[in-house]
Formats: structure tokens, sequence, C-alpha cells
């Protein structure tokens, strides 16, 4: 990361790892005594107001800053609520760029397809055979293939659970200590779980296929092709201006320049931009027949994204064929995700309810 560098206390918060906004058991007892006892249940059932009611609300509940971007048989909508800057007091830009951490996997997985249809890479390919050096220190890694890796099959533990947040890393090779050596979870393809390190080793699998940045074959071949010109691989490459704020609770100043560098976490983009990569992802624009095959094999077509200060939902819903993307310019623990997903839920319920009306 570059910019301020986070304190011990804000590092400490961080610690929650990069996932997908899923809940533990102690959470979601919480969630459920809440429920029971202090009469939230109306907050669950669903009496949605209008796409713009339904964001402006997210400010009472302590976001600093909305963006919503809904994409439906063809027609784009934006909205916004709250501050793109609070200290400034500059209200929230739905053109703003912002930082989609792990949504960042659809790119890096999109990518990785292209290169196995091409025959390039195969999903058999074991960790041992793409990375031999780096494997010597990952266990099972002679049964681990390119499809365990994409699905989160692999047993490798997430290096996020060690990353320190107060000594952000400034080289993608400063991950190696994290992962080297580290027990596996579980044997190979027994189990899913989430884990970041899946992707780092995919983006170092992709730069050694290519022989150079995947990040630049990811330019060429997806963001080019679909004119997505609001979309980077790097903090490093925008205007910081042009960048949303970021917020966490508990932790007042902007964080917005800490730079997250590793691979499946690392791009800018607009919401905009999130919606036309989503939208041709699932339609075919981005895809042959045969990657289009590949891909479904391996990926799903929807992602969250979570770095501190930045909170990201984009999905496809096909029951009413929207792409639905939402920002939110704030973090904080796992009761907090659950309001995002809440409030998402709202906003397409709102849609639902709009398009029923037409």
């Amino acid at each position: 990361m570059s910019g301020e560098v986070l304190p011990l206390r804000l590092a400490s918060l961080m610690r929650k790892k990069l996932k997908t906004g899923r809940l533990s058991i102690l959470t979601i007892g919480v969630i459920l005594s809440l429920v029971l006892f202090t009469g939230c249940t109306r907050e669950l059932i669903f009496f949605p107001g209008t796409i713009q009611e339904e964001v402006d609300k997210t400010i009472d509940r302590g976001f600093d800053g909305t963006i919503v971007y809904i994409n439906r048989s063809g027609t784009s909508s934006f909205y916004s609520a709250g501050w793109k800057n609070r200290e400034k007091q500059v209200p929230a830009d739905p053109h703003s760029l912002f930082k989609i951490a792990s949504i960042s996997k659809l790119y890096i997985a999109a990518a990785t397809t292209k290169l196995i249809a091409d025959q390039s890479l195969s999903l058999d390919n074991t960790l041992t055979e793409l990375l031999p050096d780096l494997a010597k220190g990952i266990e099972y890694s002679d049964q681990i293939t390119l499809r365990m890796l994409l699905q989160h099959r692999s047993g490798i533990p997430d290096f996020i659970d060690a990353y320190p947040w107060d000594s952000p890393f400034t080289d993608n090779s400063d991950t190696y200590t994290l992962v080297m050596g580290q027990p596996a979870d579980f044997r190979p393809d027994k189990k899913h779980k989430y884990s970041n390190t899946n992707y780092w080793l995919i983006g170092e699998i992709l730069d050694r296929t290519l022989s150079y940045s995947h990040h630049q074959y990811i330019q060429n071949e997806i963001l080019h092709p679909l004119r997505l010109n609001n979309t980077h691989s790097l903090l490093s490459e925008v205007d910081i201006e042009d960048v949303m704020s970021g917020y966490n609770k508990g932790y007042e100043p902007d964080i917005k320049g800490n730079d997250f560098i590793h691979p499946g976490g690392s791009m800018v983009a607009t919401a905009e931009d999130v919606g036309i990569f989503l939208r041709a992802l699932i339609d075919g624009t981005l895809f042959s027949d045969d990657e289009q095959a590949i891909y479904s094999s391996v990926y799903k077509y929807e992602h969250t994204g979570w770095l501190p200060g930045y909170s990201s939902i984009a999905r496809y819903h096909s029951d009413i064929d929207a792409v639905v993307v939402q920002f939110v310019n704030t973090s904080s623990n796992e009761l907090f995700w659950l309001q995002l997903e809440q409030v998402y839920n709202r906003i397409v319920k709102a849609l639902e309810k709009e398009q029923s009306n037409n």
C-alpha cells in the first residue's frame, strides 16, 4: 500500500479477513437475538420505497457514502447518497473510482479462462508444474490444480489471516513470507474455503505463462475490447482525487491512499464499468462459446469485495435481467456486512417493485 500507514489500532480491526461476507456462528446468534428481542423483524421484511429512497436511507444506517448502478433492459441508472469525501463535504459521485477489492477476482478468472481456451494453460495443470519454485513451500502442491485454485478448493491457507495491515506490503513478492511453509487447511478438493492466496498464486501463474504482467493482458483482452476506460489494475495508475474516500468504523481518517497491490484484490473502477463487465461476462460479449463453457464450469457471475474503507457487491439477477452494483465507502465488522447485504436486497426489491408497476 502507498500513502499513510495504518496504525496498530486499525490494523487490529482489519484482521477480520478479506472475505465474501460469510457470517460466523457467533454473529448469526447475535442476529437471531436482534430479530427475536428488539423488533428488527420490521427491517428484515421488505417494504421498499423507491430505489433512491432506499439509497438515501443508507446514510441513517451510518454509511459514509453509497453508489448504486443498475443496468436493465439496455438502460443504465445511477444513484448516490452521502459523501465522496466526508472531511471536505464533497457529495458522493456515482462516477467516482472505487477500490473494488475481491471483485477483481472475476477479471482474473476471465483472463485465466482465455489462456485455458488457447491452450496456454490447462485446468489440470498442478501447482508443482506451474510454479515449481513456490510449490516447494506449499503442502500438497503436486495435487493442487489450477481448477482448484480458481474454485477455492486448494486447501491453501489465506495469507490475509496474517497480513500486516500496520505495515502493508509494497512489493507483491513480500507475500511469499506469509504463504510458504504453512500447513494446509485440508487436503486438495475435499472442501471449499475462500482464500485470497489462491488468486495471488493465479496472478503469479499468469505472469509466468505470459512472460509479462497479467495486468497488461487484462487491459488488452478484456478492458480495451469492452471500452472499460474507467477500470484500472492498481491504485497507483489513477489520480487519487478521482477515487472515493474510504472510512473504517472506529478510525476517523480517510484511508483511500492505502494501496492493496495483490492479484485478485487490487483493481479500481467505476460502478458503471463493473456493471458493463459483469453484463459482458454473462451475455457472451466477452467470451467465445468455448470460453463461456470453460468459465461457467469453474467460476461464478457475481462477487463481493472488501478492503479497509471499501465494501462492494456486484450481482446479476436473471429473473429481472438486471445487473446491480453497490459501492459503500465504509467498512466494519460482520454485523455491518449484514447491513450492506440487507440494503442491497432492499434495493433489488425496490427495482422489482418498479418493474412490476410499469
